[in-house]
């Protein structure tokens, strides 16, 4: 059976049960063994997912696809102005 890869939504998840059985008096350790990850996942996904919200979450998504949508028409009109200065110095 292949592992999967959770979404970013269980993932937040997790690290809020985490922090409400640490406020429970659970240790660190513990707690990530409890939620069913290894040590290193929650520190990695504690780096690039703690303290954000759902909410925040959602908007980061979207704002990463509206960059990686702007990017290419970027690159896009590029190609086309080295296209046209190309055609305009008559090295074709």
């Amino acid at each position: 059976m292949a592992n999967r890869q959770p979404k970013p939504e269980e993932i937040v998840s997790k690290l809020r049960q985490v922090e409400v059985l640490m406020g429970q008096g659970m240790s660190r350790l513990d707690a990530i063994g409890k939620i069913g990850v290894v040590k290193q996942s929650y520190y990695r996904w504690r780096q690039k997912y703690g303290g954000m919200g759902v909410d925040q979450l959602k908007e980061l998504k979207r704002l990463q696809l509206e960059n990686e949508r702007l990017r290419r028409a970027v690159s896009d009109l590029t190609l086309d102005k080295l296209i046209l200065a190309e055609a305009a110095k008559g090295n074709f």
